[in-house]
């Protein structure tokens, strides 16, 4: 006999409870001084970014602010005449560190929106290198599989809006 025709010819026990639910492992928790370091890294990183579009000089057509970083044109313009999703980005970032905030969004709306939240970053890690504060880690909290579907819904209506403007219909 099998050993599933034994499992099947067992009796049933009704007094026999399904086992508990295994619990998902945990994060292991962070420090204060973890919390702190981590802070002081995302602040810098974000400063760094910040900076270099502050330094840079937008691009008046919208897009290639990027070459002055000895980056190449974007590949997308050049072989298909449309802009990429990204296309846009730093120039965004350049009018947003400059403190041309409508600029900024009218050259890229993601490109606004992301230099804000890297703005907010900047702010949330310095306060939290200050601090030690866990404001950050409740914050991750609210990123949701909903929160996702809206990011990429705008990039995508970003995107189309870049390319109605980089043709002239907007």
């Amino acid at each position: 006999m099998s050993s599933i025709d034994a499992v099947a010819d067992m009796p049933m026990n009704e007094n026999v409870t399904a086992a508990p639910p295994i619990a998902a492992p945990q994060a292991p928790s962070v420090g204060r001084t973890g919390r702190r370091l981590l802070g002081a890294i995302v602040a810098l990183g974000c400063a760094a970014v910040l900076l270099l579009a502050a330094w840079m000089t937008p691009s008046e057509s919208g897009l290639g602010t990027h070459q002055q970083l000895n980056m190449p044109p974007c590949g997308w313009v050049a072989v298909m005449g449309m802009p990429c999703p990204t296309c846009g980005m730093t120039t965004s970032f350049a009018h947003a560190a400059d403190g041309n905030l409508l600029k900024s969004l009218l050259t890229q709306p993601l490109g606004f929106i992301l230099a804000l939240s890297t703005a907010m970053a900047l702010f949330l890690g310095g306060y939290t290198a200050a601090t030690g504060s866990r404001v950050a880690i409740v914050l991750a909290g609210f990123w949701t599989r909903r929160t996702t579907w809206w990011v990429i819904g705008i990039a995508l209506a970003a995107w189309v809006y870049k390319i109605f403007s980089y043709r002239g219909l907007v």
